[in-house]
């Protein structure tokens, strides 16, 4: 009796388990056609724009909405009601998935009435940057045509059809606000606009990984740094979380390395040397103070290749580093240093230092904040040289140094007549760069696409810990080097496999022939304590490319 009764239980609980991953499978799409008004349709995807003339995304989706087919309101003309009628034809009896914005008492967004007959099906269903959560809602419709919600007034989202028949099972999906999210990011391939580049390629695993040779002993993986292509040979300069052993996780980014990796194939590494090795010395003071091991940790070595002197020069960030105060990386100090090496061949060093080019003084800006100066990446253009440099954890007004800070990660232009500096703060530093994106560029790379624009590649921020960012490689242009445009985010995963969380930042645009270019990126596995690094490839579109040049002039 005992036996047969624990069968039972247990059929029932498959039963249920059954029932709740069907809840949660693809719903199948039922097809309709425009009728007559200029909409277009979208794919119900991450990522997707999901109105025309706007840069609003979903960045949380109910997995049953997946690969719906959705249609593009524009999103002005709703909010004003001057929209021309939204008219479908259906070839069969179909459930039309509606979203609605949780805010009742805005009259920017529609609200169904009892008269509606809308079934809530998925409460908290997705989030679209910039706007409150979205409960989502079933209409039955005929077959044949129809106006869909002709009296409606306000912002609605139109997220598929499915069959009449489908068994939609309602629940809460738990997704949070769109609020939470800046909607000022523009998806490559999911807005409006043609992409500049397209994802033709990738290894669907990390190229360098916990385990691989030449890690021993760098607990916590990587993070920035370069890379770039010496004849057939690709030379990776990254930070080494070496860490220290029995040492929390937090900590491996104190006693850093700065390693020297080549490969024949941007595929297979082999570690060459350490160029750079941190003290790992904590602070004895909460201020900047020359009391302190101002090299306790080394990050993003960049090298640049110096043809005036025929040498190889390195510019890297050194750090103080506080045991208890966050960020535990302080007034960061940017140095250059050359190789001993003479040729374009001596990129492997040695190296020697040859002074500290800017740092926290007299002319620094509280939006520098505690971390900067936190990157510097060197570019020509025509006879000047321009610097990004960068700040994070900004003070509000220097009345909160040195602990009181806040979050934000920025750049900003430093400039100079040759690479040996001096380095100076365009404008006096007094504002940073913000119309890249408002509260995050990090690490940016600049080099020059075919026609002669500047393009910066950067880390876009994570979409993880109480941050609410892209969670991808971001890029901006610029025709004159100074100047530079909204950035745009490459959504890898769409192309090869995901097998990071949170992705971090570029080392690399690498030309290789027939438009193609080779990207080296840092990932972060939340499963893993080693950030994995891996590689992409991306096509470039001339067209585009031109398009973007006219626009910037």
């Amino acid at each position: 009796m005992k036996k047969n009764k624990s069968i039972l239980l247990f059929l029932l609980f498959l039963s249920l388990s059954v029932l709740a991953q069907d809840q949660k499978s693809n719903w199948q799409p039922a097809s309709f056609q425009i009728v007559k008004a200029k909409y277009k349709t979208f794919k119900t995807t991450q990522y997707a724009h999901v109105f025309s003339g706007s840069k609003n995304n979903i960045v949380r989706l109910a997995p049953e909405l997946e690969g719906l087919n959705g249609v593009q309101l524009p999103l002005e003309q709703y909010k004003k009601g001057t929209n021309a009628a939204l008219k479908l034809t259906f070839k069969e009896n179909v459930q039309l998935l509606i979203g609605t914005f949780q805010e009742k008492e805005n009259k920017d967004y529609f609200q169904f009435s009892a008269a509606d007959n809308a079934k809530l099906v998925l409460e908290n269903g997705a989030t679209v940057t910039g706007l409150p959560a979205v409960n989502v809602y079933a209409i039955s419709y005929s077959k044949g045509t129809h106006t869909i919600l002709p009296n409606a007034k306000g912002l609605f989202v139109v997220l598929g059809a499915v069959k009449s028949s489908q068994n939609l099972v309602a629940r809460n999906a738990e997704f949070p606000d769109g609020k939470l999210w800046n909607p000022t990011f523009i998806v490559e391939g999911f807005s409006d606009e043609k992409p500049l580049f397209e994802i033709v390629g990738g290894e669907t695993k990390p190229v360098i990984d916990e385990g691989f040779p030449g890690t021993e002993g760098i607990q916590g993986g990587f993070e920035g740094g370069r890379v770039v292509k010496v004849g057939d040979t690709y030379h990776m300069f990254p930070t080494e979380r070496a860490g220290e052993i029995g040492v929390d996780y937090y900590y491996d980014r104190v006693k850093t390395k700065i390693g020297h990796w080549t490969s024949k194939d941007a595929i297979n590494w082999k570690r060459e040397s350490t160029i750079y090795q941190a003290s790992g010395t904590y602070a004895l003071t909460e201020d900047d103070n020359p009391m302190n091991d101002r090299r306790g940790a080394i990050w993003s070595y960049m090298p640049v290749f110096n043809k005036k002197a025929n040498k190889w020069y390195g510019y890297y960030l050194a750090y103080t580093v506080h045991k208890e105060i966050q960020p535990n990386h302080s007034f960061g100090r940017i140095w250059r240093c050359e190789s001993t090496v003479e040729g374009i061949n001596g990129i492997g060093g040695p190296y020697k230092d040859m002074g500290i080019i800017m740092e926290p003084g007299l002319d620094s800006q509280p939006w520098e904040g505690r971390q900067g100066v936190a990157s510097f990446f060197p570019y020509q253009v025509g006879e000047k040289w321009f610097g990004f440099y960068s700040g994070a954890y900004p003070f509000e007004t220097w009345a909160d140094y040195p602990k009181n800070s806040g979050k934000g990660w920025f750049v900003a232009l430093a400039e100079s007549n040759s690479l040996e500096g001096p380095w100076t703060r365009m404008n006096k530093g007094l504002e940073p760069i913000k119309s890249i994106h408002p509260v995050f560029v990090e690490n940016p790379i600049v080099s020059q696409l075919p026609n002669g624009l500047y393009i910066a590649i950067f880390d876009g921020g994570p979409d993880g810990w109480g941050h609410h960012l892209p969670n991808m490689m971001g890029y901006s242009l610029s025709k004159d080097g100074v100047n530079w445009s909204e950035a745009r985010y490459w959504p890898i995963e769409t192309k090869v496999g995901k097998w990071w969380d949170i992705m971090r930042t570029p080392l690399c645009l690498i030309p290789e022939g027939n438009d193609v270019y080779t990207v080296i990126y840092n990932t972060i596995d939340l499963n893993k304590r080693f950030h994995p690094t891996g590689m992409v490839k991306l096509k470039l579109n001339r067209d585009v490319m031109e398009a973007r040049l006219k626009e910037l002039k």
